[in-house]
């Protein structure tokens, strides 16, 4: 029973996964020239775009929500500690857009005092950056050392997210720094590994789930602090 309810909770959190991917590269495409300031921009995309990050936000919280009993057996700090940071990762993500549809309103009301709009816009890029472009480093320092230690999905996959960390820790860091641009070469380059760890793992957990019970009982579980 146990291993059933693993495989199905890990399937759910696989599919949560992918969802992030559906959602969250759409929305931020959608919504850029509005934030940009394009004339030509479509309110309605920015909009809709808005709708996609909300889904995004549950779709955060999903994931932590349906691996937390499978974590929380070999470490129920790392466990609850997954589920604060993509709570905390959803809650930027909403705010950012919160920020987008105050700004649909300040653009449409000729009466706003000034600087409002640079506001919102600043808002929603430091949500974005502490959201989206900070927390994911620190969920797979939660959750990928727990997989890889006890081999619950094939080890390459959270040794991504074990290499991809620091990288985006690191860019992130310089980007809340003013030393590179929150949109660059090497901000992109060093996402990719933990783009690249998260995809994969979405799609193994759907495909796959979790290493059986039966299969683990061939070697001793490790215990991550």
């Amino acid at each position: 029973m146990v291993e059933s309810n693993d495989r199905a909770r890990a399937r759910w959190a696989g599919i949560w996964y992918l969802v992030t991917f559906a959602t969250s590269i759409p929305a931020l495409a959608l919504e850029k020239p509005f934030l940009d300031g394009d004339p030509a921009a479509s309110v309605a995309a920015a909009q809709f775009g808005c709708v996609l990050e909300v889904i995004l936000a549950v779709s955060c919280v999903g994931t932590a929500i349906a691996l937390y009993p499978i974590i929380r057996r070999h470490s129920d700090a790392r466990a609850r500690g997954f589920i604060a940071s993509r709570t905390v990762e959803a809650t930027l993500v909403v705010m950012g857009v919160v920020a987008v549809l105050a700004l649909v309103t300040v653009r449409d009301d000729p009466g706003t005092p000034s600087g409002v709009d640079a506001a919102l816009v600043a808002l929603h890029d430091g949500a974005f950056l502490l959201g989206p472009g900070l927390l994911p480093a620190v969920n797979a320092l939660l959750l990928a050392p727990v997989l890889y230690a006890n081999r619950l999905v094939p080890r390459a996959i959270p040794a991504l997210g074990i290499i991809g960390a620091p990288l985006l820790l690191a860019s992130a860091t310089a980007t809340i720094l003013g030393l590179v641009s929150q949109v660059s070469t090497i901000g992109a380059l060093a996402a990719a590994p933990i783009a690249l760890w998260e995809l994969a793992l979405g799609i193994w957990l759907t495909a796959r789930g979790v290493r059986e019970h039966s299969e683990a009982s061939a070697s001793t579980p490790v215990a991550v602090s």
